[in-house]
C-alpha cells in the first residue's frame, strides 16, 4: 500500500514538482509521517514545511504565466522526476521502504509529468483556454497531495 501511496505522491510531483514535498513535509512536522532516524528527518523540520509550503505556492503562482517553459523540458522533467522521488520515499521512509518509495515516487513524477500535460493540452483545447485548465491541475494537485499524506499517516 505504501509504494502505491508513494507512486501516487510522485503523480502530484509530476503535476506541481514542490506539492508533493510540501505536503509530505507538513506530515512529517505535524505528526502524520514519522521520519525519526531517516535520511529523510529534515523533511519534519521546524522550518522544512514552511519553506516548502511557500515554494510551493510560488509555484501555483509561477505556472500561471505565459513565460512558465514546459514541464517537460529537461531541467523541470528532472526537478520533477527528484521531488517525486523525494516525496515517495519519506512516505517509504515512514515504513522503512525508502528506496522502494524513491523508486516509486520517481515513476509516478514521470507518469505525472507526460499525462498532465497531456491533459492539460487537453482541457485547454476544450476551454479554448489555458487558465481553467491549469487551475483544475492545481486543484486535482493540492487535493491529491493532501489525501495521499492522509491515507499513509
Amino acid at each position: 500500500m505504501i509504494l502505491l501511496l508513494a507512486l501516487l505522491i510522485g503523480v502530484v510531483a509530476g503535476l506541481r514538482a514542490l506539492m508533493a514535498p510540501a505536503a509530505v513535509a507538513f506530515a512529517a512536522r505535524f505528526g502524520g509521517l514519522d521520519l525519526t532516524g531517516t535520511p529523510l528527518a529534515f523533511l519534519g523540520y521546524m522550518w522544512t514545511p514552511w519553506i516548502l509550503g511557500l515554494l510551493a505556492l510560488g509555484e501555483l503562482i509561477t505556472d500561471q504565466l505565459p513565460t512558465t517553459p514546459s514541464r517537460k523540458v529537461p531541467v523541470q522533467f528532472g526537478t520533477r522526476i527528484v521531488m517525486g522521488g523525494l516525496a515517495g520515499g519519506a512516505l517509504g521512509a515512514s515504513q522503512h521502504m525508502l528506496i522502494g518509495g524513491i523508486v516509486a515516487g520517481a515513476i509516478g513524477a514521470v507518469i505525472g509529468t507526460l499525462a498532465g500535460a497531456a491533459a492539460r493540452a487537453r482541457l485547454a483545447a476544450t476551454f479554448g483556454q489555458d487558465r481553467p485548465a491549469a487551475l483544475i491541475e492545481d486543484g486535482v494537485a493540492i487535493i491529491g497531495a493532501i489525501l495521499i499524506v492522509l491515507a499513509a499517516a
